[in-house]
């Protein structure tokens, strides 16, 4: 049973570095044709997909958020990373991260995952 844990502060202030780390147990992130989400949900809005990791280390960002964007890897210790730059009040929502397969690319759609974090409240303000 694969388990996704996102884990990291729960505040953060305007025109910081949001910074969250995906643990992932039960399965591997470079296992072939793996692909590695994050994924949000503002308050009272739909889902927002952020970007992927694929099982290579290729990287995939939302258009809309590229610039403000980075998603990393850790192998050794089964983990992936999200930075999300400059923060405003707009970016307060609810983090997941989630394992799909390539279409996954884009999607909102929670059925084309396969398992998903329980989330992780970020809050910006000041």
């Amino acid at each position: 049973q694969v388990q996704l844990q996102e884990s990291g502060p729960g505040l953060v202030k305007p025109s910081q570095t949001l910074s969250l780390t995906c643990t992932v147990s039960g399965g591997s992130i470079t296992t072939d044709s793996y692909y590695w989400s994050w994924i949000r949900q503002p308050p009272g809005k739909g889902l927002e997909w952020i970007g992927y990791i694929a099982y290579s280390g290729s990287i995939y960002y939302s258009p809309s958020l590229k610039s403000r964007t980075s998603i990393s890897r850790d192998t050794s210790k089964n983990q992936f990373t999200l930075q999300l730059s400059s923060v405003t009040p707009e970016d307060t929502a609810v983090y997941y991260c989630a394992r799909g397969d390539a279409a996954t690319m884009g999607s909102i759609n929670r059925k084309t995952y396969d398992y998903w974090g329980q989330g992780t409240q970020v809050t910006v303000s000041s």
